[in-house]
């Protein structure tokens, strides 16, 4: 057998969380065994698995922690460093979001390069020692927004930014449809994994946060009315947004589009 431990400081319990419902679910069919427990101010994730499962199990883990160092922790060091003039809160959400998937190919890249997956990873030792070069990229970001600010006060001028900003995102969908109903809304991609059901319910920060994540060149929005969230996403992502308002888009069959 393979085995590793993953820990994190017992304040992340979002980042804990992640982790362990992410390698659980991702490495059921190769028979990992997955377990944690909260010891001395620490959570510990941890795996074990069949020798010759060993190679795709670390597979798994290295997209997982790469994910949570990419979002997590970048997020965090955001909110700490960013001093944006103040805007409504969805723009500054969607403002952030965009800055954290901004040059996402090398923030992977820096991340793996550093990343060796031996017997225990703490990954707050693995963030604070061996990526100050991924942290010194990020302030650069951070100081060219923070120089800006000035410039940002101006609503236009803060849009101008954040669609360029979106424009430069790596495509990760070619289409998706965005239907909306009394539950909320609900995406999905042009075509879907197989096995996973596309739809779950979202809010509006939600949604406009998953579209920015996914980046796709089309979205298709279906919406009952003059809806604020279809406008914030036309005017953030422009031409490549076609919204159909329809009163009674609640009854349209949402598999019938990909027939």
């Amino acid at each position: 057998m393979w085995e590793l431990s993953i820990s994190v400081n017992s304040k992340s319990l979002d980042i804990a969380r992640f982790v362990y419902q992410t390698l659980k679910a991702q490495t059921a069919e190769f028979g990992v065994v997955v377990t944690c427990y909260e010891e001395f101010e620490n959570f510990y994730i941890l795996l074990a698995c069949p020798l010759e499962e060993k190679s795709r199990t670390l597979s798994v883990i290295e997209r997982c922690v790469i994910k949570v160092i990419c979002n997590f922790y970048k997020e965090r060091f955001l909110t700490e460093n960013l001093r944006l003039p103040l805007h409504e809160k969805m723009s500054l959400m969607a403002f952030k979001k965009a800055l954290i998937n901004f040059d996402k190919e090398t923030d992977f890249y820096l991340i793996s390069k550093n990343l060796q997956l031996e017997r225990n990873l703490h990954l707050d030792s693995f963030y604070y020692f061996k990526l100050k070069t991924l942290r010194e990229k990020w302030a650069e970001l951070v100081s060219l927004a923070n120089e800006n600010s000035d410039y940002l006060v101006s609503n236009e001028a803060f849009f101008d930014i954040l669609r360029f900003l979106i424009d430069n995102l790596e495509v990760c969908e070619d289409e998706i449809n965005v239907f909306e109903d009394e539950n909320g809304y609900f995406l999905t991609p042009q075509h879907e994994k197989e096995g996973e059901c596309p739809y779950s319910k979202l809010s509006k920060e939600g949604l406009v946060s998953s579209l920015i994540e996914l980046c796709p060149k089309k979205i298709n929005f279906f919406c009952q009315n003059d809806d604020d969230t279809a406008g914030f996403i036309s005017r953030i992502f422009e031409e490549r947004v076609n919204v159909c308002y329809n009163k009674s888009v609640e009854k349209i069959d949402k598999f019938s589009v990909f027939k």
